[in-house]
């Protein structure tokens, strides 16, 4: 065998290996988390370096763990995928079923409490905060949890329930509980959440430091409809 042939079949072993399903893979794996690494980079002002972020923020150990829990799910693996998802949420605080769909660039900012359900769907350039659940109402069957379009930013201890879309460049307010769809370019706050802002144009005003409270409003109108009945009372006692 010459030296030129030798080459040609050292090449060819080298690109087969190279197409083979594990190493794919993994180049796709490392591929991936540097982009995570790059967009929280982008995002957060305290990230100093890749060093840091991949060493110390959680919500990208909560997605290393996931895309490898989600690869065994898809798989036919559903016990290792759950077991592998767990021990991410003892780690880092943030449950992420593996069942989950998750696009390219979402960043889990601190992340403590996260929870993101098994039919939730997640698209592109997404950004959740802390204590966000996606959630389902216990209502539904098959898909049970939201759908965040792409470029979606949902603030810290908001509620996303049920089997609706939010659209897409919307921002859910911190706190915010969402029941019903949101449709793109769109701003919602409240408990229930409503649309107050579509585009450029405010849809309402609302206060959020003076916002009512549905129990007390509640307790008011009971409280008129017992006086009702006592002035009633006091009309039959009179005749």
């Amino acid at each position: 065998m010459t030296h030129q042939e030798f080459e040609k079949r050292m090449k060819k072993a080298r690109d087969a290996f190279n197409r083979s399903a594990p190493v794919s893979g993994l180049r796709g794996y490392v591929d991936a988390v540097r982009k995570d690494i790059k967009v929280i980079k982008e995002r957060d002002p305290a990230a100093r370096s890749g060093a840091e972020v991949l060493l110390s923020y959680s919500g990208l150990h909560a997605m290393m763990a996931y895309r490898l829990s989600h690869t065994l799910f898809e798989r036919g693996h559903c016990l290792s995928a759950r077991l592998i998802s767990q021990g991410a949420r003892f780690a880092t605080g943030i449950e992420i079923h593996p069942g989950a769909t998750i696009g390219s660039g979402l960043f889990i900012d601190h992340g403590s409490g996260v929870v993101i359900g098994e039919t939730a769907e997640i698209g592109d350039n997404c950004t959740i905060y802390q204590g966000v659940t996606l959630g389902g109402t216990g209502k539904h069957t098959g898909k049970r949890h939201p759908t965040l379009g792409n470029n979606v930013m949902v603030g810290a201890g908001a509620k996303v329930l049920g089997p609706f879309r939010v659209g897409n460049n919307t921002k859910i307010a911190a706190g915010a509980v969402v029941l019903s769809e949101i449709p793109d370019n769109s701003t919602a706050v409240g408990v229930p959440a409503k649309v107050v802002k579509i585009g450029n144009q405010r849809v309402e005003d609302l206060d959020q430091v003076n916002i009512s409270d549905p129990v007390m409003q509640e307790f008011a109108r009971l409280q008129e409809q017992i006086t009702a009945l006592e002035e009633k009372l006091r009309e039959i006692e009179n005749r």
